[in-house]
């Protein structure tokens, strides 16, 4: 295996896998991520069902008889023929699920005009199993592999920590954190590079947060729509320190 295969996180392999979804490095990663295995069955499984609207057999073409032909007669008019309905229905459906797929590509491989409200609430859809409630608090390692000191700091005094995994958003590499609120887990993203002169609300379909300016950088906590944050966004900014 080679090293850049070994330094695979979460989003370099899903990028990988969604541009090219027969991608098969990184084997020790995705041997060892519940979650990118399962993105990368997802994207093998549609673009299979891709593969299949694509196979369409179309009938065999058959040509309408032709009235006589009079030696005079210059053109002879024919009915035009229509693609059979299913035909038709298949090219659709494989035009549709194309699109959607090249979508998602682009999507993966990074789109510059996000803006980074937009970035952190799609990193979040595409991270689901990130935000699963549970009571059991990550190492003190794993805290500290996804928040290297030269990064920041973060003390467990910001609640119960149940999730730690680097991540990318805007093209940096980024902290991304889960703890458990009063309603189910909360996102907390830490972007020492990301400096905003306010702070910006995010909503998203059942999700509502806010990304805070915190120094140089930002920090962006998103719960569920009646998690309350007030609390939660008082004990990260006290329990994280940028390390430059």
């Amino acid at each position: 295996m080679s090293a850049t295969n070994e330094m695979m996180n979460c989003d370099q392999y899903r990028q990988a896998v969604a541009a090219e979804p027969s991608f098969d490095g990184a084997a020790e990663h995705v041997s060892d991520c519940a979650e990118c295995r399962a993105f990368r069955d997802e994207m093998r499984a549609l673009d299979a069902d891709i593969a299949r609207a694509l196979q369409l057999d179309p009938p065999a073409l058959t040509l309408p008889e032709l009235p006589g032909i009079d030696a005079q007669d210059k053109v002879v008019s024919l009915a035009a023929r229509r693609s059979p309905p299913k035909a038709r229905w298949l090219a659709l459906a494989a035009s549709v699920m194309l699109a959607a797929v090249i979508g998602l590509r682009m999507f993966a491989v990074g789109v510059d005009n996000l803006s980074l409200a937009d970035a952190v609430l799609a990193h979040l859809d595409h991270d689901p199993a990130s935000l699963v409630a549970s009571a059991t608090p990550v190492s003190d390692e794993a805290l500290i592999k996804a928040v290297p000191g030269n990064l920041a700091h973060m003390d467990h005094s910001a609640g119960l920590i149940t999730y730690a995994q680097s991540c990318e958003i805007n093209g940096k590499t980024v902290p991304h954190l889960v703890i458990q609120g009063e309603v189910g887990p909360i996102t907390i993203l830490l972007m020492p590079e990301e400096k905003i002169a306010a702070a910006q609300t995010l909503d998203g379909d059942n999700v509502h947060g806010v990304i805070l300016p915190v120094g140089n950088g930002s920090i962006a906590i998103i719960g569920a729509r009646d998690e309350p944050l007030e609390r939660i966004e008082k004990s990260v900014l006290s329990s994280v320190a940028w390390s430059t």
